[in-house]
């Protein structure tokens, strides 16, 4: 299945791992990243001595399956079904092209760093080296730079410096220098990002990538909120790529993970 091929292509190419799944009615969810989702300080992680892959607060990717829909939102070995999404970019210590070529991967390009589409139909770019949290960020292609940056900083992001996942920093072939006129943002130096690419004219008409259901953010509710506002489902949509992103507090996030 698209599913099974998913989940193998990930845990196969980039060492992804399970970390939680979940079945509701005809639905199938599998969880897949690096390392621990919960918001707080696992208990016997020791600062400069754990591995970072110990600590919290790890992005994931869900990998959704309902076995009712007749949508196909990609076909096998083509171009990904939507250009909003340039490439969700991950640094890993090793990626095996095998493995992703035996896993219905499309692989586009292999020179130092290596971008494929996946087998759900989502663009990835491969770098060997090491961050934080190998999911490094998601590169999205806007006609309005300025509108999208602003969109994100109301959501709490803030511009950061590019992140590398190599000692050189985009000096050589295997890690590509920060895009011209992109912008990173994220809402930590260590967490994921999301990558602003500007497309050739604003007058660019973007086409959503079905692959994608969403970019989910776990938020800590301001003071004063009240349980029912903090449960509420919130998604908003950034009105230049089409990219939807949901909210969920951390409270509910921790019921999810308990």
């Amino acid at each position: 299945s698209q599913e099974g091929a998913m989940i193998a292509f990930l845990e196969g190419s980039f060492d992804f791992r399970v970390l939680r799944k979940s079945q509701v009615g005809a639905v199938t969810q599998t969880w897949l990243g690096f390392g621990s989702e919960q918001t707080s300080v696992p208990e016997g992680f020791v600062p400069g001595v754990s591995s970072f892959a110990e600590y919290g607060g790890h992005a994931s990717i869900c990998v959704r399956y309902d076995s009712k829909t007749t949508d196909v939102l990609y076909r096998k070995g083509g171009d990904a079904p939507g250009d909003n999404i340039a490439f969700l970019q991950v640094g890993v210590p090793t990626y095996r092209i095998s493995q992703m070529v035996q896993n219905d991967g499309n692989v586009l390009d292999a020179y130092g760093f290596v971008n494929v589409v996946s087998p759900c139909g989502l663009p990835m770019r491969g770098i060997v080296g090491i961050w934080p949290d190998p999911i490094m960020f998601v590169a999205i292609n806007t006609p309005d730079i300025a509108q999208s940056r602003t969109f994100y900083q109301q959501l709490g992001f803030v511009e950061q410096e590019y992140p590398y996942a190599r000692p050189n920093k985009g000096a050589g072939q295997f890690e590509p220098a920060q895009p011209p006129k992109s912008v990173y943002l994220a809402p930590s130096p260590n967490s994921m990002g999301v990558l602003l690419l500007p497309t050739k004219s604003k007058k660019t008409k973007i086409t959503p990538n079905p692959a994608l259901r969403s970019l989910n953010v776990v938020y800590t509710p301001s003071e004063g909120t009240s349980d029912e506002q903090a449960n509420a489902d919130l998604q908003l949509e950034d009105p230049q790529s089409s990219i939807p992103v949901s909210f969920v507090s951390t409270a509910k996030f921790d019921k999810v993970l308990a």
